[in-house]
């Protein structure tokens, strides 16, 4: 899958389909070195402020009438019996905005990733299981690329370190040394890594979130044994950039200036904590064809203050050669 910017130029691969590589640019190198430098960085904003002040952004509260009843029979937490309620019904958005410090509290936890992509009635879909520690900000992850039928994914799992400035890929394919890393600035990604590694860097999709516009109230669910409040509605790149904390301003301000539009349609389901247990996020892309590609990240949280050791690669384990959108 290409994704294409405002001035229609394709700049960069998805790890998604038929022919293209994980994770990388259509032709490229892997940048070498800065292990070091990505492990100062990812440490840096452990202890310090999370996050801008997303408050007086614009949004359109359009949950049900106070008192109402979801599906479960809890009542609405606007209505009067939730007096004291951390989604009060004027405080939807900034509960959601304010769910990337939630896990920053929280500390760390076990993830399911889910990456799907539907063009021209061709649905291809990327699974991934691993940890990521918030205060950190480093995760890694287990990629398993689909069988597309081809032979260039079936039965192979890719290795993901995310850090804020940078993706690590082992087991990349065709052209890359086994035993070697494949280095990716986030920040020089035209989606800023929101889809090219196949899966969205949970931290990341908690700060896409500080750009809620609209959202709607959806009532209470119960998600792998647990009560949540799901809320939808619409969230905007540039808003999230701004307000972004400053681990993760850079590789959102490229996905600004990299999708074809600013709104991201969302699905959010916080526990009572205000934690993200689950979030399903919605990209389109024009793709050089009439009707795009849409795709659908879904991030899946559970296992919270499990521990999640990330070590980033040496230098000398980082590849340093030409990747191109086939691995070689």
């Amino acid at each position: 899958m290409v994704v294409q910017d405002r001035r229609g130029g394709a700049v960069a691969a998805a790890a998604c389909g038929v022919g293209l590589a994980l994770g990388l640019f259509t032709t490229g190198c892997s940048s070498n070195g800065a292990a070091a430098d990505d492990q100062t960085s990812a440490g840096r904003f452990a202890d310090g402020p999370v996050g801008g002040s997303a408050a007086g952004l614009p949004f359109t509260d359009r949950a049900r009438p106070p008192g109402a009843r979801s599906s479960t029979g809890d009542p609405d937490p606007a209505g009067p019996s939730a007096a004291g309620s951390p989604a009060g019904r004027t405080d939807y958005a900034a509960t959601l905005r304010a769910c990337a410090d939630a896990l920053v509290r929280a500390g760390s936890s076990r993830v399911r990733t889910d990456l799907e992509t539907t063009s021209g009635g061709t649905r291809i879909a990327i699974r991934g299981t691993g940890g990521h520690d918030y205060r950190r900000r480093t995760g890694q992850l287990n990629v398993r690329l689909p069988d597309t039928g081809d032979g260039r994914g079936a039965d192979r799992t890719i290795t993901e370190i995310l850090t804020p400035g940078a993706l690590y890929m082992k087991n990349r394919g065709a052209g890359v040394p086994a035993d070697k890393w494949v280095r990716v600035d986030t920040a020089s990604l035209a989606d800023g890594n929101l889809v090219t590694g196949g899966a969205t860097d949970p931290m990341a999709a908690a700060e896409l979130l500080r750009g809620v516009r609209e959202v709607t109230y959806e009532g209470r669910e119960r998600l792998d044994g647990v009560r949540v409040r799901h809320f939808s509605g619409t969230t905007h790149i540039g808003s999230a950039a701004r307000a972004a904390s400053p681990a993760f301003r850079p590789a959102l301000t490229a996905a600004e200036k990299g999708f074809t539009t600013d709104v991201v349609s969302f699905d959010a389901y916080l526990d009572d904590a205000g934690r993200l247990r689950k979030v399903r996020q919605r990209f389109r892309f024009a793709n050089g064809t009439t009707g795009g590609t849409s795709v659908t990240s879904t991030t899946t949280l559970h296992g919270f203050g499990a521990p999640v050791p990330v070590r980033l690669p040496d230098r000398r384990d980082i590849y340093s050669g030409r990747v191109t959108a086939d691995g070689g």
